[in-house]
């Protein structure tokens, strides 16, 4: 069986070593994420790696309910880093109800079962 290659790939691995990137154009100066093979700002290939302050906010937030045998509640949150681009995850940090919009939140990578995951933590009102 082969590796699996490409940008996707590449990003994972990263991940699977602690390690958070995202592109930047070089043509255009964007930032982009979910990790792609051209810009989509303006079509350019010349996307660099870059680690990002990992400073976000809060764009939007959901609970997902679950049986506390499955391991409880938990949200669903769409941060927009400061660097212009917006991901799915989870603010790890707080009970998902005191989760809310407009809440400065920092990422972090955890590592589990050699899987990398991009997470926030909360930056005030942090209740670990």
């Amino acid at each position: 069986m082969t590796e699996p290659q490409g940008v996707q790939a590449f990003h994972q691995g990263e991940l699977d070593g602690g390690r958070f990137l995202v592109q930047r154009c070089g043509d255009c100066s964007r930032h982009v994420y979910y990790p792609r093979q051209s810009c989509p700002h303006c079509g350019s290939t010349a996307l660099e790696w870059k680690a990002p302050s990992g400073l976000g906010t809060v764009h939007a937030v959901t609970t997902v309910r679950r049986k506390p045998a499955d391991g409880g509640d938990l949200n669903v949150s769409l941060v927009d880093l400061d660097e212009g681009v917006r991901l799915m995850s989870r603010v790890d940090n707080l009970a998902p109800e005191l989760v809310r919009i407009g809440q400065r939140v920092k990422a972090r990578v955890q590592v589990k079962d050699g899987r990398g995951l991009v997470l926030f933590d909360a930056i005030e009102g942090a209740t670990a």
